[in-house]
């Protein structure tokens, strides 16, 4: 199972977290996958906005994979946490200046990494409660 879920359906490019038994934990895989997505679509016409969500009911993301950071921290690569955050931020910014509209529809847990990813969104959609009505904010 792919970690995340990139494709165009009609005029969007849809991301999806695929990684609900991690609560969507973003790993630094996911984000290079993310930005090669985002930086194909910059200047795709066939694309008008990006979709951004997440598989399960638990969360939209935890944050940044720290069982990853800690496992290559423990092995002895310390350069991995640096490239991460790097590339998380540089992600993070390319997201809050796109020059199309990106909606994010954050649920459950959204931390860290997933608040950098999902509330970097120009449009953000959040349930208000399990069921509930959705808030919104462009």
């Amino acid at each position: 199972m792919k970690d995340v879920l990139i494709r165009t359906e009609g005029c969007a490019g849809r991301i999806t977290l695929n990684r609900p038994a991690a609560l969507n934990a973003v790993t630094w895989a996911m984000c290079l996958e993310i930005e090669r997505a985002i930086d194909a679509w910059r200047d795709d016409a066939s694309v008008a906005l990006v979709l951004i969500d997440a598989a399960g009911d638990r969360a939209f993301s935890a944050g940044g994979d720290i069982a990853e950071m800690y496992q290559t921290g423990t092995a002895g690569d310390f350069d991995y946490g640096r490239r991460f955050w790097r590339d998380e931020y540089r992600l993070d910014a390319k997201l809050a200046e796109y020059p199309k509209p990106v909606v994010s529809f954050l649920h459950g847990f959204t931390m860290g990494g997933g608040v950098g990813i999902g509330c970097h969104a120009s449009h953000r959609s959040w349930p208000t409660r399990r069921g509930g009505a959705a808030n919104t904010s462009p």
